[in-house]
C-alpha cells in the first residue's frame, strides 16, 4: 500500500505535509491493513468451516450439528462485540485492545490448525473472542482520526475503510478455500493465522500514526470497580467449570450441552439489552418513544440476519453435495462462492450511494422504512429463488452454479437496501445515555438472527428441506411488507429522526 500514500510539497512542519492516505490522515492505512488482514483470516476460516465440519476428511458432523456450531460461533462474534466494547472504554484502551485482540486471532486460527477434534473448539472460542474485542474497537480508531463529527473527510474515511474489509473478504476464499479444500484442511486454518499475523505486524509497526487518543482509556474502573468485577468474573467462570466437570464425569456430556445454552444466551441476552434500555426511567419521552421505534428495526433486522447469513452454512453445504461447482467446464472449490458477496458489495455500493443521491435532489429518496422494509423482502425472495435449485437436486440432478450466485446477488442488494441504513438508524436514535453503546446493540440483531438459526438446527430442523426455506422466505416476506404497512406508525415514534 505504499504507493498509494502521497506526500505534499510543503516545507515539514506546516500544514498539510504529512503524509496522507488516499487525502486521509496516515493512521488510516494502519487501520485498513490491519482490519483487511483480520478479516482475510476470518472470512477465510469461516468460509471452510461448515465444509469442514460435514467433510468425511474434517469431523463429518452430520448437517443440523454443523449448521448449529456455524450459527452459534457467528452470533458469538457478534455478542462479544459489547464487552469488546467495555474492554476498550474501561480497562485497556482501544488500541490495546486492538493489539491483544490480534494475538487472541492468530492463536484461534493456530489451535484450529492443530489435527484434533479436541482443540478445534477451542480455536472457535478463542477466534470469537478475539474477534469481538477487536470489531468493537478498530471503528472507534478510524473516527479517533478525524477533527470529530464535522471533519469533512470523516464519511469518506469509512468507506475506505470498509473497502479493505471486503477486499479481505473477497481474497480470503479464494486463497484459503483453495488450499483447505484441494490440498489439506489445517493448513487452510494456518493460513489464516499468517493472515492475521501479517495484519497484527501491521498495526504494531503503524501504530505510531493512530490518534493519541487511541491509547486513552476513557472511563477507567475504579479500583472498587475492579475488584467487584475480577469477583463476579471469578464466581461465573468457577460455577461453569464445577457444572461441566460434574457433567463430564457423569458420562453424560454432549456438544449440546454447550450448543444450547450459548445460542439460548444468544436470544435471551439481545432481548435482556433492549428491555432493560426501554424501561430505563432516565430516557426522556422522546428518547422511549425512538426506542419504541427501534424494536421494529431491531427484529426486523434480526430475521433478515437469520436467512442472510446460511449463505454461509445452509448454502454452502447445499453447494457441497447438490451443486455443479463449475463454469464453462471449469470446476472451482466450494468456499469461493463466499467471494461474491464481498466483489458484489464494492461494485453496487457506489451505485447504490449515487442512486440515493439522484434520488434525494429530487425528493424522490426512499423513507428508511420502506428501505428497510424492501431489504427484508428481497432477502426472503432470495429464498424463495433457492427452491428452484433445492427442487432440481431433490429431482437427482445437480443445480447449476449461477442458482447460487443469483441468491447471492439477491441477498447482497437486500443488504445494501438494510444494512447501512440499521447503522445509520441505530446512531440516530440512540439515547444520549447510551450513545456508545447502541451499535454494540445493533449487531446484536445479528446474534438474535443466528441464535435462532442454531438453535433451530440442534432441535433437528433440516434447514435444506423445500417446506422450512419456503416457511423462512414467507416470514422475511411478511415482515418486510409489515414493516411497509405501519410505516406510518413507526415514522411516528422515530420523532425527527428520517
Amino acid at each position: 500500500m505504499a504507493s498509494s500514500l502521497t506526500k505534499d510539497s510543503a516545507r515539514p512542519g506546516t500544514p498539510g505535509s504529512e503524509k496522507t492516505f488516499f487525502g486521509h490522515p496516515r493512521g488510516l492505512a494502519t487501520l485498513f491493513m490491519t482490519e483487511m488482514w483480520e478479516r482475510f483470516s476470518y472470512y477465510g476460516m469461516r468460509a471452510l468451516l461448515p465444509l469442514y465440519l460435514v467433510a468425511p476428511g474434517g469431523l463429518h458432523l452430520d448437517v443440523a450439528t454443523a449448521t448449529a456450531i456455524y450459527s452459534v460461533y457467528v452470533s458469538m462474534v457478534y455478542l462479544l462485540t459489547m464487552p469488546g466494547g467495555w474492554f476498550g472504554d474501561r480497562v485497556w484502551g482501544p488500541r490495546k485492545t486492538v493489539a491483544v485482540a490480534g494475538g487472541v486471532i492468530m492463536l484461534g486460527h493456530l489451535t484450529l490448525a492443530l489435527p484434533s477434534s479436541g482443540t478445534f473448539y477451542a480455536g472457535l472460542g478463542l477466534v470469537a473472542i478475539g474477534s469481538g474485542l477487536l470489531k468493537a474497537n478498530i471503528s472507534t480508531m478510524v473516527g479517533q482520526l478525524y477533527d470529530g463529527p464535522s471533519d469533512p473527510r470523516r464519511d469518506g474515511g469509512f468507506t475506505v475503510f470498509y473497502m479493505g474489509i471486503n477486499l479481505g473478504a473477497f481474497a480470503a476464499p479464494l486463497i484459503i478455500g483453495t488450499i483447505g479444500e484441494n490440498v489439506n484442511w489445517h493448513l487452510g486454518f494456518a493460513l489464516a493465522a499468517l493472515g492475521m499475523a501479517l495484519g497484527l505486524a501491521q498495526f504494531l509497526i503503524g501504530s505510531r500514526h493512530l490518534s493519541e487518543r487511541s491509547s486513552v482509556v476513557p472511563t477507567p474502573l475504579s479500583a472498587e470497580e475492579k475488584s467487584s468485577t475480577l469477583r463476579k468474573a471469578a464466581i461465573w467462570a468457577g460455577i461453569a467449570v464445577v457444572f461441566y466437570a460434574i457433567v463430564g464425569f457423569s458420562g453424560s456430556y454432549t456438544l449440546n450441552w454447550v450448543l444450547v445454552p450459548l445460542t439460548l444466551l444468544g436470544v435471551i441476552v439481545p432481548t435482556m439489552v433492549l428491555v432493560r434500555i426501554k424501561r430505563d426511567k432516565d430516557l426522556d419521552r422522546g428518547e422511549q418513544s425512538k426506542m419504541s421505534a427501534y424494536v421494529w428495526f431491531f427484529v426486523a433486522a434480526a430475521v433478515f440476519w437469520m436467512i442472510y447469513d446460511q449463505g454461509g452454512s445452509t448454502l454452502s453445504i447445499f453447494a457441497d453435495g447438490s451443486a455443479e461447482n463449475s463454469v464453462f467446464g471449469w470446476d472451482f472449490p466450494v468456499s469461493w462462492y463466499q467471494s461474491v458477496n464481498p466483489v458484489l458489495i464494492m461494485a453496487l455500493a457506489p451505485v447504490f450511494a449515487w442512486f440515493w443521491l439522484a434520488l434525494n435532489r429530487r425528493g424522490k429518496e426512499p423513507s428508511t422504512i420502506v428501505k428497510f422494509g424492501s431489504g427484508l423482502v428481497l432477502v426472503g425472495a432470495s429464498f424463495f429463488l433457492f427452491l428452484a435449485p433445492l427442487s432440481i437436486a431433490e429431482g437427482g440432478h445437480k443445480a447449476a452454479a449461477m442458482w447460487l450466485v443469483a441468491i447471492y446477488f439477491v441477498q447482497t442488494v437486500g443488504e445494501l437496501l438494510l444494512s447501512p441504513v440499521g447503522l445509520s438508524v441505530t446512531t440516530k436514535m440512540a439515547p444520549a445515555k447510551y450513545a456508545s453503546q447502541m451499535m454494540g446493540v445493533w449487531f446484536l440483531a445479528v446474534t438474535a438472527g443466528d441464535a435462532t438459526t442454531g438453535l433451530l438446527s440442534i432441535a433437528g430442523v433440516d434447514l435444506n428441506k423445500t417446506n422450512i426455506v419456503a416457511l423462512e422466505a414467507t416470514l422475511a416476506v411478511v415482515a418486510g411488507v409489515a414493516v411497509w404497512m405501519y410505516r406510518k406508525k413507526v415514522k411516528a415514534l422515530m420523532g425527527d429522526v428520517r
